[in-house]
């Protein structure tokens, strides 16, 4: 298999014309699937009846999304802390504490519209559940790794202990997505997997992935410019970063 592709993203040059390409076509289409989205799944979707949820199962539409991004980026970031600790790729690292912040306010906003929607589902907020509890044990892995990024002052130092606690966090990822049958528990089993027939309408099912798509869009162009800005600070004495930095301030 041919790895030059790899070789060239772990180059802060290369990544940082390639992002830039790719930028404005994430946040476009982020911005138009998030209204789509949002107006089709909040106002034109069908009443839910079948389990009784009425208008309060649209805040699915964020809910879900938003639970499923914050734990594909922690996977990636678990991924990114393999590289940087196996092929000292310094991108890695950068992607990996980038990353962090995004999916800590993805994981909260799970949390809090799951609050919100547990109480006219279960009749409560809170309950300590196999789900929400493993939800809530991400929120921390997520803390955890903003605060060892920032506490710990040697870049060097900082990554290797960060890409091993997004390694070890990682083990969380399939507790969640198993707590619903592990556990006797009150949050639902999963209506959308790989291996099943969705248990929703189609007219519920469709504008969910919209949703789903916008956010996987919204954080990559978030990703890329966090990245990028860090890709400028980390490389500030380069002569291609001078260059960039002239041509954005219109020296050149």
């Amino acid at each position: 298999m041919n790895w030059t592709w790899f070789h060239k993203w772990g180059s802060p040059k290369y990544f940082y014309e390639r992002s830039g390409r790719w930028l404005p076509w994430l946040t476009a289409a982020a911005m138009v699937l998030l209204v789509v989205g949002l107006v089709w799944g909040i106002v034109f979707s069908p009443i839910e009846s079948n389990q009784g949820q009425g208008n309060s199962f649209r805040i699915i539409y964020i809910h879900v999304p938003a639970a499923f991004l914050a734990q594909s980026c922690y996977l990636l970031m678990a991924a990114a802390g393999a590289v940087s600790l196996i092929w000292k790729i310094k991108l890695a690292d950068v992607a990996l504490q980038q990353a962090a912040p995004i999916g800590a306010w993805m994981a909260f906003i799970a949390l809090v519209t799951g609050a919100l929607w547990g109480k006219p589902t279960w009749g409560t907020y809170w309950v300590w559940d196999g789900r929400l509890t493993s939800m809530l044990i991400l929120q921390f892995l997520y803390f955890g790794v903003i605060s060892l990024g920032a506490a710990i002052t040697n870049r060097d130092s900082a990554a290797k202990a960060c890409a091993v606690l997004a390694l070890v966090g990682s083990v969380n990822i399939p507790i969640i997505k198993l707590s619903v049958y592990m556990w006797s528990t009150l949050h639902q089993e999963p209506t959308i997997t790989l291996t099943a027939a969705p248990k929703m309408l189609v007219e519920h099912l469709v504008p969910l992935l919209v949703m789903v798509a916008a956010v996987y869009c919204f954080f990559a162009a978030v990703l890329f410019y966090r990245m990028r800005t860090e890709v400028l600070k980390r490389e500030a004495r380069s002569s291609w970063v001078k260059a960039e930095v002239e041509r954005m301030i219109g020296v050149k």
